[in-house]
């Protein structure tokens, strides 16, 4: 095993539900604690002995309130000790693979990019075995990590189908663990960054909760009763296949009026080159719609309200309590947010329980980020429960 990696403790089913709300929800108070997990003071006792034998739980003083004052053990919090383990969370794009390190409650504590020259399986196994054993000198107590790829995903270990990667039954956890000698999770990155985002995010105790990404494509994940919905189309392009307007633009590839054709980045430029003979980036596009000009305005006010239409129709059907925004496009609600906004509210129920929408404006760090969390719960929860 390589130097530097840590092996994560066994836990009991009953030590591991006393661990995962310590670290979604603490510091908690032991009383607090029972209370949530329906236990006896003893059964809790038991259970979490030892976890603070081994480090993982800690307790902690109270903010503000001195030692004089507390009333006893049942009200001294307990807390995760977050930097006594790290992860590791890749995200591999087209072109650039993504490292981060986190917490246990994942922090991001370190960043470490590398451009992507190949796309040949062992050649990117590689370059995340040298990114990991770049890591692992400043970051010792390594315990997994979590891999982000653009398409789906089987088993959390095989990569079935990429489009970005043009991968097919790639084993990429297998050959990661052979050079880092670390447990490997791999999942579609939209998943990841949807478990993320209900654990330590946006979704935290939420029971209901969707989010929507936009950029190179277009990606959905489902939360109900907090738990992440797993389907078997998952990132299998599923954005072509949900029409917002049958009448809307062409894609490259013949498809029309579609999520896709009107909201990720490649079509948004394609659509104003075809226009106007002229390709520019997609900041500029939007840059030149606020200023006025014409056809970036119009191809941005049909992308917002495409979103708006989007957005309406997940708020109708779902019933989500948020949906958060995410994505490297989701710009266009600086642009473009009132008609997004007002494109929802003609497409609602007038007396329909208003859905918060969230925008996070995030960087490819916050795909690793989510990475990483797939490795944290894959090692706390065991993989057949995340």
């Amino acid at each position: 095993m390589t130097a530097g990696i840590a092996s994560w403790p066994p836990l009991s089913p009953g030590e591991r539900s006393v661990a995962i709300e310590v670290l979604v929800h603490g510091p908690l108070s032991r009383t607090e604690l029972a209370r949530r997990l329906g236990l006896s003071a003893g059964s809790l006792t038991r259970l979490t002995k030892p976890l603070i034998e081994s480090g993982l739980l800690v307790e902690v003083a109270e903010a503000g309130v001195p030692a004089e004052a507390r009333q006893g053990r049942p009200s001294t919090p307990l807390d995760v000790v977050a930097d006594s383990w790290s992860f590791l969370g890749f995200k591999i794009t087209e072109d650039m693979v993504y490292g981060v390190v986190t917490t246990l409650r994942s922090d991001i504590v370190a960043r470490h990019d590398r451009p992507l020259t190949t796309h040949d399986p062992a050649e990117v196994a590689d370059v995340l075995g040298e990114m990991t054993a770049e890591l692992v000198r400043d970051h010792p107590r390594l315990a997994g990590i979590g891999i982000g790829v653009g398409g789906f995903v089987q088993d959390r270990a095989v990569v079935g189908e990429s489009p970005f990667l043009l991968w097919r039954d790639v084993p990429l956890a297998d050959l990661v663990e052979e050079r880092t000698g670390l447990p490997v999770v791999v999942e579609n990155d939209v998943a990841a960054l949807v478990e993320s985002e209900t654990w330590f995010g946006a979704g935290r105790g939420l029971d209901r909760f969707v989010v929507l990404t936009i950029g190179a494509g277009i990606g959905y994940g489902l939360v109900l009763g907090g738990k992440r919905v797993a389907y078997a189309e998952e990132d299998r392009g599923f954005g072509r296949h949900w029409i917002v307007d049958p009448n809307g633009p062409l894609t490259p590839d013949g498809r029309r009026g579609s999520a896709v054709s009107l909201l990720t980045i490649p079509n948004i430029r394609y659509q104003v080159q075809a226009a106007t003979g002229r390709d520019r980036t997609y900041e500029e596009i939007l840059a030149a719609a606020a200023a006025g000009d014409p056809m970036p305005a119009r191809v941005v006010d049909e992308a917002a309200r495409a979103l708006g239409t989007l957005v309406a129709q997940i708020s109708n059907f779902v019933m989500p309590q948020k949906i958060l925004l995410a994505g490297e496009g989701v710009g266009l609600m600086d642009v473009a947010g009132k008609t997004v906004e007002d494109t929802v509210r003609d497409n609602r129920h007038p007396l329909a329980t208003p859905v918060e929408l969230e925008t996070k404006v995030s960087d490819f760090h916050d795909w690793a980020r989510g990475a990483a969390v797939l490795a944290i719960k894959v090692l706390v929860l065991g993989s057949a429960e995340v």
